[in-house]
């Protein structure tokens, strides 16, 4: 599988981007569970929000929650996150990431795939 993030940018405080993350390689649907992750310099990469395979499970970090909405198109291969009211704080380089049901979605091992990392910077 590989994984393409985009969608990144540089927005005010108060605004919104969308993340885009396109899967190929191999079929995307049931074997495919979903996160979001960043990273911000310093720091360790920590995560933001996780979708099952058909949408209809999901599950944010406490600082997203309210304000990020991740969802996913099979039919295209896309998970997509939603990023409302942005704060300075989201600022980092954000990446989709790709496991089976095994494992705790909250930690980076659990994940077998990884995209490339797009860039949030939000400003004051």
């Amino acid at each position: 599988v590989q994984l393409q993030a985009f969608g990144g940018g540089l927005v005010q405080a108060g605004g919104s981007l969308r993340l885009s993350c396109a899967a190929s390689g191999r079929p995307f649907g049931m074997s495919s569970f979903m996160g979001w992750f960043r990273q911000a310099p310093g720091k360790e990469r920590e995560f933001v929000a996780h979708i099952n395979w058909n949408g209809g499970i999901t599950e944010y970090a406490d600082p997203v929650k309210g304000r990020f909405t991740i969802t996913r198109d099979n039919a295209k291969n896309t998970v997509y996150l939603q990023m409302n009211s942005l704060k300075p704080e989201d600022t980092a380089v954000h990446y989709c990431a790709a496991r089976t049901n095994s494992g705790s979605y909250f930690y980076t091992k659990s994940y077998y795939y990884w995209g490339q990392g797009t860039q949030v910077t939000v400003s004051s």
